[in-house]
């Protein structure tokens, strides 16, 4: 089952006290080559690894877009009151980058031999749900001071904040039948390794998952599904041991089979991090393919395709929705005629039609940037004092969300373009000269769509801190949904032909 989440792909390094600089050159490497997220082991009472809390701060201080997070925090060595207001500290110095990946302390007899309660599996587990609850209550605002007693923590009238910068989340390490039950209810996401919870036990650990969400009255998307990988970049073809094209399968197979849509590296070989970019591009472009052709009712109209031609541009909007107008489009080149008398096979036809997939996909998702800023503009209405955490958010906090998904958004947009750039156009300018000025066009063109891109995050922070409002955002958003669209119909009529003649690299 495929719960629809954004693909998300990171790195598991281990913090080794020996080499600090070297881990946070990987941490940097992970945001050079495109990754979404840095993650680190969490074992307090092992001194041959570094403070996991102390060396988060100082990746995030030596990055700029990437999300960091505990895989997972040690939860009895670290009572929940400090841990919820060490996260929010952090998220609010990083602008939001933060995410909670929490455990109920698998070696429990080192956490007794440091101070920490000696307790036994069931009882760390009721210990976790405690924490779960308080650490909630630190990052909700008002409703007084915190009081909640229980069999393993207890809070007595303690302060709430500070309120992080979104709405973190909480990643929960889980294998055993109480603690899936336990994330159903509860958690943000799930988070196993592969050497723990292999591809093949994945399908029955999600069931409990979703029985116990469906239990509590949650939908079972609610819950993301994170998974730590390891393999080789070579072998005979088991789980993860082959070239990028197996990654690629396997893991796009996982997306849309089991639902799993974070996927974290556990290497500490630059070469292999590297690697792991490239199969996350193939990754995100398989899965949009898929869910685009997945789509119900998804029938978009197509302009008229040269004769003999299988695959049909898709037509730019009939209706402009901004009075700004920063492509001109009566400047645009053509390429070269398309020859009616030649044929192509469903083979040559499948590149065209794939640009219009990886387009639709695109499109889609810019429906859905634009219902959300809709629904923020009638949050703005209603929205007063803080309620619950699970159902409701606070108007700050909705303001991130939307901030959240259209920096996603943007950033599969750029990372589209930069492919493009890197390596088709060039390919395409040798195979047919006349087709350069096309070519150099379309470069120009992704140029602009970046500044649009950036008018949006400009209005996105106008609008959280107070500077700006909806309006604007939505004049940013009508901008963005002209020039886009236009251009990724300007690319598909001059493009789909060529590819199919002369191929893709």
């Amino acid at each position: 089952m495929d719960y629809g989440h954004e693909l998300v792909f990171g790195t598991f390094l281990t913090p080794t006290v020996d080499a600090p600089d070297r881990v946070i050159a990987l941490a940097q490497l992970t945001e050079q080559v495109g990754l979404d997220l840095v993650t680190f082991q969490d074992h307090p009472y092992q001194p041959r690894l570094m403070d996991a809390w102390t060396l988060l701060s100082v990746v995030a201080a030596h990055t700029e877009r990437v999300k960091v997070s505990t895989n997972v925090a040690n939860l009895p060595l670290r009572h929940p009151v400090v841990l919820a207001r060490s996260v929010a500290t952090l998220d609010l110095i990083t602008g939001g980058r933060v995410e909670l990946g929490l455990g109920a302390g698998g070696f429990l007899d080192a956490v007794a031999a440091n101070g920490g309660p000696r307790l036994t599996t069931g009882q760390s587990i009721a210990a976790l749900e405690e924490a779960i609850a308080i650490m909630r209550e630190v990052w909700t605002p008002g409703g007084g001071g915190i009081r909640l007693a229980g069999k393993h923590y207890t809070v007595s009238g303690a302060k709430r904040g500070p309120v992080p910068a979104h709405d973190v989340s909480i990643w929960l390490g889980a294998y055993k039948p109480r603690m899936l039950a336990l994330t159903g209810r509860l958690a943000d996401g799930w988070l196993p390794s592969s050497g723990y919870a292999g591809p093949d036990e994945l399908s029955a650990m999600n069931k409990i998952i979703d029985e116990a969400a469906v239990e509590a009255g949650r939908d079972p998307a609610a819950v993301r599904r994170l998974y730590n990988v390891s393999g080789v970049f070579s072998g005979g073809g088991g789980f993860l041991q082959g070239p990028e094209e197996l990654w690629i399968d396997q893991l796009t197979e996982l997306t849309l089979g089991e639902g799993m849509s974070t996927y974290i590296l556990a290497s500490d070989n630059p070469d292999d991090i590297r690697r792991f970019a490239e199969v996350a591009t193939g990754v995100r472009e398989a899965v949009a393919v898929a869910r685009s052709g997945a789509r119900s009712g998804a029938v978009v109209a197509r302009s008229v395709a040269p004769a003999g031609f299988g695959v049909v541009p898709t037509p730019p909007p009939a209706v402009r929705r901004s009075a700004v107008q920063v492509l001109d489009e009566s400047a645009r080149p053509t390429g070269p005629a398309h020859d009616p008398s030649r044929t192509y096979t469903p083979y040559q036809l499948q590149s065209g039609q794939h640009l219009i997939d990886v387009h639709d996909h695109l499109r889609a998702e810019l429906d859905q940037v634009r219902d959300l800023v809709e629904q923020v503009a009638a949050g703005t209405l209603g929205v007063g004092a803080a309620r619950s955490h699970i159902n409701t958010m606070t108007m700050r906090q909705n303001n991130w969300t939307l901030g959240t998904y259209c920096e996603s958004y943007c950033r599969l947009v750029t990372t589209h373009h930069s492919l493009e750039d890197a390596s088709l156009f060039p390919h395409l300018r040798r195979a047919d000269p006349d087709l350069a000025p096309v070519v150099d066009r379309l470069q120009e063109e992704h140029k602009i769509i970046h500044d649009v891109l950036e008018g949006v995050d400009k209005a996105l922070v106008a609008l959280v801190d107070g500077s700006g409002d909806i309006n604007g955002l939505r004049a940013a958003v009508d901008l963005l949904d002209d020039t886009l669209l236009s251009h990724l119909s300007y690319e598909e009529r001059e493009l789909v032909e060529p590819l199919a003649r002369l191929g893709v690299l």
